[in-house]
């Protein structure tokens, strides 16, 4: 069986890395991802998978870090004139732009498999060196570029639910595509966990291009989640005459500078890692008023849930007594997060037997990779291992040039169809 998967990937490899160059031409940052998901709608639903889409499978309540209205329109809008599929987008209106595949395959376990959409907010180097210059699929849109493989995980679903409809006589069971938005600030995946779409799912795989890792080889696992939450503080304090009357203001930014001060000085916590930052501090109007308005964006992290949680408490805490100390209000809005969490070491063993099975790799890893940031794919690991079920991320290795989030991001394309294989012989494996 190993052999048809190959030649049914070697058949498709091309029009997988033309998925991956269309996407990565149009790319569209978190919660605004309308064509992108309307494009893999419409080739899902050709394949024959039954759809689930929108608000189908994002919660409305637990989506963070949302676009103003305005940009939800604008955007929508470009997806249109950009080639979005007419026939789905209407479904990912107001920036519901999460869809699930769904493949009933006969009694089995359901498999799911989670491929995040979105961009990040980069604008893309003109470099003629550039591969996506020199082959003409450059970003189009100013501030915006698939800086982090996505456009590559999303390419390796298609070319996976290619494989799976053409092979589905050889296995039995549910499968699930999870197309995710707005991964890039962890802002998506709370809010399709939070909707169900992984609470009966047996067998949960996530998978990330590059991460450090060199071409042809694979993790077939990752710890090492910071749970994070980020957020914003808004003080909204009196303006007045600087010279002329100061006491008759509350000074927002004094507010602010106290409490960033005081945020670096939380004490740190014997159980594990803890971080805080605040990356931005905006206020004031003008040089002779006293600062009505600050704006701070801030972020915890800690090695666990827990210590994450710490941290966070403990910034509301410095947050309020700052802003109590110079008179003036504030409001906490939530912006994205993710939990803590670990891959399962059976699932783990599973993969690693597939993989080494393969010709594609050189090495299959048996520790753990370490990621050391955050990933939101952890909401949905959670879920499916607090059922009884195993989760695991993969990474998949990528001769890369130009680090994650560089202008000069790119990746050997060669790598997505041996992602495609991979996930391929591992359903076969899986439903056994």
């Amino acid at each position: 069986m190993k052999e048809k998967i190959d030649e049914i990937a070697s058949e498709i490899e091309q029009k997988v890395i033309n998925y991956r160059r269309d996407f990565h031409k149009y790319p569209e940052t978190g919660w605004i991802e309308f064509r992108t998901a309307s494009k893999v709608a419409g080739i899902l639903a050709k394949l024959g998978y039954e759809l689930k889409m929108g608000k189908e499978v994002i919660s409305k309540e637990d989506r963070m870090g949302l676009p103003s209205e305005k940009i939800f329109k604008k955007e929508f809008e470009r997806a249109k004139d950009q080639g979005a599929d007419l026939k789905y987008i209407d479904n990912f209106e107001g920036g519901f732009t999460g869809l699930v595949g769904i493949l009933k395959n006969g009694p089995g376990p359901t498999i799911a498999f989670r491929f995040d959409i979105d961009g990040v907010d980069v604008s893309e180097t003109n470099n003629r060196d550039h591969q996506p210059v020199e082959e003409g699929f450059k970003s189009k849109n100013e501030g915006a570029m698939h800086a982090c493989g996505h456009d590559g995980h999303t390419a390796i679903g298609l070319g996976l639910a290619e494989v799976l409809m053409k092979i589905k006589d050889e296995f039995s069971g549910t499968i699930k595509l999870i197309f995710q938005p707005a991964e890039e600030g962890v802002r998506g995946a709370r809010s399709m966990a939070k909707a169900g779409v992984v609470e009966d799912v047996d067998y949960l795989i996530g998978l990330h291009l590059g991460l450090g890792v060199d071409n042809s080889e694979v993790y077939a696992g990752t710890k090492g989640f910071l749970a994070t939450s980020k957020f914003d503080a808004y003080f909204d304090g009196e303006p007045a005459h600087a010279g002329a009357q100061p006491e008759l203001g509350n000074n927002a930014l004094l507010a602010a500078a106290n409490a960033v001060s005081n945020l670096y000085a939380i004490s740190r916590h014997s159980q594990g890692v803890t971080r805080i930052n605040v990356g931005k501090l905006n206020a004031g109007s003008g040089r002779n008023v006293i600062p009505a308005k600050a704006h701070l964006v801030i972020e915890t992290r800690g090695e666990t849930s827990e210590l994450n949680n710490y941290m966070y408490n403990q910034a509301q805490k410095v947050l309020k007594n700052s802003t109590q100390m110079y008179d003036v209000d504030f409001e906490l809005k939530s912006m994205g997060g993710a939990e803590s969490g670990k891959s399962d070491p059976e699932l783990q063993n599973r993969i690693k037997s597939t993989a080494d099975k393969l010709t594609d790799f050189n090495k299959v890893y048996e520790e753990t990779a370490t990621l050391g940031g955050s990933e939101d794919f952890t909401y949905f690991m959670k879920d499916v291992q607090k059922n009884g079920g195993l989760a695991t991320f993969i990474i998949l290795g990528t001769k890369l040039k130009g680090a994650h989030h560089k202008a000069n991001f790119d990746f050997d394309e060669r790598s997505l169809v041996k992602g495609v294989k991979l996930l391929s012989n591992l359903v076969l494996d899986l439903s056994k």
